[in-house]
C-alpha cells in the first residue's frame, strides 16, 4: 500500500519549505518502506535497489528521472550494473524537507 506522502506534490523549495525537525523526519520515515534509511548528519535519506539486469536498473531509473521531472525536485542516483541507490537532500535549504519524503514516497510506489 503506497503512502499517503505519495498522493502529495512538492512545493517551491526557496521560501515555501523549511528544514524539517528530528521528530517530523522520523514521523515521516516511517511512512516510507523500511529500505529508507537516514543519514549519519540527519541531512539526508536514502534507499538501494536491487534488479535482475542492467534493463531493469535503468527502467527503473527513468520512472525516478520522471518523478524529479515531474516534481521539480531531484534526487542524487548511484546507478549499477543491477542496482540503483536513490538519496534525498534539498540543497536550497541545506536539509531535509517535505519533498524528500514526497519524492521518496512516490519512488516507493514504483515497486509495489
Amino acid at each position: 500500500m503506497a503512502s499517503p506522502l505519495a498522493e502529495m506534490r512538492c512545493r517551491a523549495c526557496e521560501g515555501e519549505v523549511g528544514v524539517l525537525s528530528g521528530s517530523e523526519i522520523q514521523n515521516y520515515l516511517q511512512q516510507l518502506a523500511t529500505s529508507w534509511r537516514l543519514s549519519a548528519d540527519g541531512c539526508s535519506i536514502s534507499a538501494d535497489y536491487s534488479f535482475r539486469n542492467f534493463y531493469q536498473t535503468m527502467a527503473f531509473v527513468n520512472a525516478v528521472a520522471w518523478i524529479a521531472h515531474s516534481e521539480n525536485h531531484h534526487p542524487d542516483l548511484r546507478v549499477g550494473f543491477r542496482d540503483c541507490t536513490v538519496s534525498y537532500h534539498t540543497h536550497a535549504v541545506g536539509g531535509l524537507t517535505i519533498n524528500d519524503f514526497v519524492c521518496a514516497a512516490k519512488v516507493d510506489a514504483l515497486s509495489c
